[in-house]
């Protein structure tokens, strides 16, 4: 999309920031005509009935006309996807929540944990790496709780294949103030100058290299604060120095909207959408999310996450559920692919070659074949250490 304030090459600079163009691009009207397959739309976000669409999600000519609208929604409509009723099973959720509350009291113990990107210290509880640290207490619950396809689906849609999974818990107790409107990793935790420094189309890169998510672990209401966001607005070019101007912080004060999530709803937006946790006002929610960023392949993660120790960890589990038919084949997969390292890049090409094809086996190739051939966790360890040792000679 063009316009003023819209540039393709080049540089940004602060000359190139427009209020006026971003005030026109988030008053864009929603096509409903190219979401057929959203239950609804509410506040210009298309909302979706994830157990209406457990069918599409499971067949292969259906599915990719879903994601391909996901993708659509996410890139040049609104940015932003409600899946209601993501996780049908809130027990899942509830296990995950009881983990995370051990860990969040063990770390104010240790003092572990401090630090947050936008609130004092101490003013939120945070869990950094929550998704290794999940995988480590709990390998069970952490296999049931990333086995959900529509939340792989949605990455998939955005990333495509071998994307990286990582998480970080928040929760906002009340009282909790709300976050400054800003984008995401990567440009996003630059400043605007060192934005600036990138050319233009290094902006638009930037977008496709991540997506952001949020699983509700509690009913939201709109009081307990839960994300404001300004739909259209990563159509906004120089948008990852304008969220730094005031000007622009202002308007988006006033344009925002915020949409209640139920327990196991998940909301994902593109990393370039100006958004912002809410004001916690409510008198005794302890409003908590795990807050899911995903990397593209070809990117880097924020996080360093040990996903050899994980596939280790979570394997005997994986099995036990392959072999109760407690998850399905689609759903094992989404749960390696949120285990595991799906690219096999970099890797060292004289002592770990391709064979019968262009890559390496990936970390994620060698748990899914553990998975699908019953192997020992000593086997698994043992060829997960090896692949290691051929990546790194």
């Amino acid at each position: 999309m063009s316009g003023r304030g819209q540039k393709s090459f080049g540089f940004h600079s602060t000359n190139s920031i427009d209020l006026e163009a971003l005030k026109s691009l988030t008053a864009s009207s929603v096509p409903t005509g190219q979401m057929p397959f959203a239950a609804r739309v509410e506040k210009h976000v298309p909302i979706y009935d994830v157990a209406a669409l457990t069918s599409v999600l499971s067949d292969p000519e259906k599915r990719p006309d879903l994601l391909s609208e996901w993708a659509l929604v996410l890139g040049r409509l609104a940015g932003v996807i409600v899946l209601k009723g993501a996780y049908a099973d809130t027990t899942v959720i509830d296990r995950a929540t009881e983990v995370f509350r051990q860990i969040i009291t063990e770390e104010r113990q240790s003092s572990a944990g401090e630090g947050d990107h936008f609130a004092a210290s101490g003013a939120n509880d945070r869990i950094w790496n929550a998704l290794q640290k999940q995988c480590l207490r709990d390998p069970e619950g952490f296999a049931l709780y990333f086995s959900n396809i529509a939340v792989a689906a949605v990455c998939e849609a955005w990333l495509g294949p071998n994307y990286q999974m990582t998480a970080q818990v928040n929760q906002v107790r009340p009282g909790g103030k709300a976050q400054q409107a800003h984008r995401d990793y990567h440009l996003g935790f630059q400043s605007a100058e060192s934005a600036a420094r990138y050319p233009a189309h290094a902006h638009h890169l930037t977008a496709a290299l991540t997506l952001q998510g949020a699983v509700a672990h509690c009913d939201m209401p709109v009081e307990s604060g839960p994300t404001k966001l300004l739909p259209y607005s990563q159509l906004y070019d120089p948008g990852y120095l304008a969220f730094h101007d005031v000007d622009h912080r202002d308007f988006f004060e006033e344009a925002c909207i915020q949409l209640p999530l139920n327990k196991g709803d998940a909301l994902f937006f593109n990393p370039a959408l100006f958004h912002a946790a809410g004001e916690n006002s409510s008198a005794d929610i302890d409003r908590m999310a795990n807050l899911l960023q995903i990397s593209s392949a070809f990117g880097r993660a924020m996080e360093t996450v040990d996903r050899h120790a994980m596939s280790v960890a979570v394997f005997p589990s994986l099995i036990a559920l392959k072999n109760s038919d407690n998850l399905t084949a689609a759903e094992l997969d989404a749960a390696i692919a949120a285990t595991a390292e799906g690219y096999p890049f970099p890797t060292n090409l004289d002592t770990d070659p391709p064979v019968g094809g262009n890559a390496p086996e990936s970390q994620a190739d060698i748990l899914r074949r553990a998975v699908g051939a019953g192997w020992t966790k000593a086997q698994l360890a043992g060829e997960l250490s090896a692949l290691r040792h051929r990546q790194e000679a």
